[in-house]
């Protein structure tokens, strides 16, 4: 770790003023070294307060990528200020040859689109946009469920940290409150001949502290942020970080890890009344079962449906009678 990143450490965790001698003392450097350490923070953005006895770190919500890293040492973050699209960000980070895993993080996302190329509101500042890079090196069969992964690192990381219990719509969607929060988008690049997958994205459009009258007038019923009111009591880095630290752990633990289980048991779509489009024509049914593959099993009175993600789109969603 940097000097500047132990000094930056140090400073968030007192929560108070520190002076220059025991920021010395505690990292075993020169007064000279926290100075300039300081100094090359404040140009990156960060901002403290300067008093006789010393210095305070002063809070604000910046994307930082040693705040989202911290505990996951595999894991190496970029952030940006604007992108057009992280999942793009990924791709071309892919193709320089960047080792994953690999995550970007935008405060801004001007092109963010999520299945079936559906726009995603973005809201700077407010709203957490990023990708991640993997590079699993596995054929199609052996590919670990990786939306389903994310969606339930989501709700887990949502849940340590705040008293809210979030809801999943198959397959990809959280929804807190009936609306739609966060939107997750999984793309995977396979050898043509090997059938190998070599790299899979994960995007994620969460939105964080956006207030309810700010999102677009379509939007209103449909979606909302986790902090609706716009103030929320902690960083988009807390969250970001926790977010990725349940998905790795889940990972590791496969194949033992029965994430199924706690999949299921946040879904909504799961015993009601849902209609779909296949093929060109609508059906109606109630949705029984998620299966071990990740497919949602609906009972219509035509047939029962195993369905794929890719296959279709659900159109409503409501109680059994």
């Amino acid at each position: 770790m940097t000097t500047k990143a132990q000094v930056l450490k140090l400073l968030k965790q007192s929560n108070t003023t520190l002076s220059g001698e025991k920021i010395a003392q505690k990292l075993a450097i020169s007064r000279t070294a926290v100075w300039k350490a300081i100094k090359e923070l404040e140009k990156g953005g960060y901002t403290f307060e300067h008093s006789k006895t010393g210095y305070r770190y002063l809070p604000q919500d910046r994307l930082d990528d040693l705040a989202i890293a911290t505990g996951l040492p595999d894991l190496a973050v970029a952030t940006k200020d604007i992108s057009e699209s992280t999942m793009k960000d990924a791709k071309l980070a892919q193709v320089s040859g960047v080792k994953a895993p690999f995550l970007v993080v935008a405060d801004m996302q001007t092109a963010a689109h999520g299945r079936f190329n559906r726009p995603f509101f973005a809201q700077k500042g407010e709203g957490i946009y990023m990708s991640l890079l993997l590079t699993p090196n596995q054929s199609f069969a052996e590919l670990p469920q990786y939306t389903i992964l994310a969606a339930v690192a989501v709700c887990q990381a949502i849940e340590k940290l705040t008293p809210y219990k979030p809801e999943i719509k198959w397959v990809n969607d959280i929804y807190l409150d009936g609306r739609k929060i966060c939107g997750i988008l999984s793309e995977a690049q396979s050898d043509f001949e090997s059938g190998i997958i070599s790299h899979v994205i994960i995007g994620m459009g969460l939105n964080f502290a956006i207030a309810q009258e700010d999102f677009p007038a379509d939007l209103q019923t449909k979606a909302t942020s986790l902090f609706a009111d716009g103030t929320a009591p902690f960083e988009r880095n807390l969250l970001i970080h926790e977010i990725w630290q349940h998905f790795f752990a889940l990972l590791a633990a496969l194949p033992q890890q029965d994430f199924l289980t706690e999949y299921r048991k946040r879904s909504f779509v799961l015993g009601q009344n849902v209609s779909f489009n296949q093929n060109g024509q609508t059906y109606s049914g109630i949705a029984q079962d998620i299966t071990d593959e990740g497919q949602l099993v609906v009972k219509t009175p035509q047939q029962t449906f195993t369905l794929n993600s890719g296959e279709i789109s659900l159109s409503a969603i409501g109680k059994t009678k």
